[in-house]
């Protein structure tokens, strides 16, 4: 159930911000002093984080492109490699609450 909780909640998200322009990425998001683009980032690399954890690997540094409108693609691809790498339930628990308390900070 984990695997399926943690993809909703993606999906939840990229719906929420898929279709923002640049404007509203460089906004503050309501509960943070974040810009929002900063923010879902922050939730990516944190993603990133546990997948390489989860590897074996060692953590890198996820690239931060020019364009703010790509951020909820790099949030796909992260979520599906931390899926892949085959966490155990305390992980996916742990990476769906983030990306719940990043939906609501927006």
């Amino acid at each position: 159930m984990g695997d399926v909780e943690l993809e909703r909640g993606v999906e939840l998200l990229v719906r929420q911000v898929g279709h923002w322009q640049q404007g509203r990425w460089s906004g503050v998001a309501s509960a943070s002093e974040l810009p929002r683009a900063d923010l879902v980032y922050r939730l990516i690399q944190d993603i990133a984080d546990l997948a390489a954890d989860v590897e074996g690997q060692p953590r890198r540094v996820v690239p931060r492109l020019d364009n703010d409108l790509a951020l909820a693609d790099q949030l796909r691809v992260v979520a599906a490699d931390l899926l892949a790498a085959g966490p155990a339930d305390d992980v996916l628990a742990r990476a769906t609450a983030e990306v719940a308390a990043t939906r609501a900070a927006l």
